[in-house]
């Protein structure tokens, strides 16, 4: 039977337009976990610094233009010995002025007292009248005022001229200098700042949403230790004595100051910075998965559940409470015996058909057959 070249090419066009067949959607192997009820253990991790427990800010008690400065920062310095001066000239004036007040209230005094005891010897002869001699007496008592006053100012001035020159009143360190010789200062302002010799406290500041965990555990001995950064030494336990009762203004932080031990405070410098972890009480019923697990999804943190029965995949929203090193801690949204999808998360659907990593053969033991290296990893997390 012949066909025409017509009817020839028409079929082969039809041939040619015709679709092809679908290609059937690849099953994905999946690496999975078994979800199990554990107990987990976090903690807060925050950088902190050395500091002395108390830090003098001296200054001088006038002002003046400062001249001299003796001491440097970073130095070492004993009670009573001079860290500064101011230019003296004024002050030694004012201290003269005094004095030469003094001697003119004193003379006056001496010239009342004697005019007194001879209208005394007037009115006893019955000279003078009593009233004369009340003025008298008048005279001397204010002449007398007058001394007292005078001889308090002088005090005043003398004392003054001995504020010229700044004495540490502590043993201690120079931890901040404020002024430098030719600078005028006030009287009250900051020159230098000196630590003193004692306790050491770790200084740091925890975040407002973490500062009532923080006040709940300050009871705790072994809630809280220090480390110095960089130095292969123990962990310092820490004893919390003061929380701030009000946030930072520009931080919005809470500062918070523990004591490091006497111990301990020997052994560090003002300003190390130290690695300060608080450790918070365990929590049961949770589940950890590795953080390759989880999935953002509209918001929510989700994980791909795996139907055993129909090998496909659905997503589920989680809570997420921490971190426990590599893994997360999950509170809610899994039970014991879910099967998590804990590697390529994010190339997965709803609904998707998907395989075991390894040969059903292998997992017909368990609901999930997790690999060599997830088995590993659970392991690990339980111990934990």
């Amino acid at each position: 039977m012949r066909f025409s070249p017509t009817v020839l090419v028409i079929s082969a066009l039809l041939v040619a337009c015709s679709r092809p067949a679908p290609t059937p959607e690849p099953v994905r192997a999946v690496r999975t976990v078994t979800v199990q009820d554990q107990k987990a253990s976090a903690h807060y991790e925050y950088a902190g610094e050395i500091r002395a427990r108390t830090e003098s800010r001296l200054s001088f008690r006038v002002g003046g233009k400062l001249v001299k400065r003796h001491v440097d920062l970073g130095e070492t310095v004993k009670a009573g010995q001079v860290l500064a001066q101011l230019d003296p000239q004024d002050l030694k004036l004012a201290q003269d002025n005094a004095r030469a007040q003094l001697a003119a209230a004193q003379a006056n005094y001496d010239l009342a007292a004697a005019d007194f005891k001879r209208f005394k010897d007037l009115r006893d002869q019955n000279f003078i009248s009593a009233a004369e001699l009340e003025r008298r007496e008048t005279t001397l008592k204010a002449a007398l005022a007058s001394l007292n006053q005078s001889k308090a100012q002088t005090q005043v001035q003398t004392n003054q001229a001995g504020y010229a020159v700044l004495v540490s009143d502590v043993a201690g360190v120079v931890t901040g200098i404020e002024a430098e010789p030719g600078a005028v200062v006030s009287s009250g302002s900051t020159v230098l700042r000196v630590a003193q010799n004692g306790p050491r406290d770790v200084v740091f500041s925890v975040p407002e949403d973490k500062v009532a965990q923080i006040r709940a555990l300050a009871v705790s001995p072994t809630a809280f230790k220090a480390q110095a950064w960089g130095e292969d030494k123990p962990w310092w336990p820490l004893k919390v004595r003061e929380v701030a009762a009000a946030a930072d203004p520009m931080t919005r932080t809470f500062l918070v100051k523990a004591d490091l031990g006497g111990a301990a405070s020997s052994q560090v410098q003002l300003g190390q910075t130290m690695s300060v972890v608080v450790e918070l009480p365990q929590v049961a019923g949770v589940s950890k998965l590795p953080l390759s697990a989880l999935k953002e999804n509209q918001g929510q943190t989700a994980v791909w559940l795996v139907d055993a029965s129909s090998m496909t995949v659905k997503l589920q929203a989680v809570s997420v409470a921490g971190a426990d090193g590599n893994e997360a801690v999950i509170s809610a949204g899994l039970k014991p015996g879910d099967v998590v999808v804990t590697a390529g998360v994010h190339v997965l659907e709803p609904g998707q058909k998907v395989k075991w990593l390894q040969e059903p053969a292998k997992a017909g033991a368990a609901l999930n057959p997790p690999s060599p290296a997830t088995a590993v990893a659970t392991t690990a997390s339980t111990a934990k």
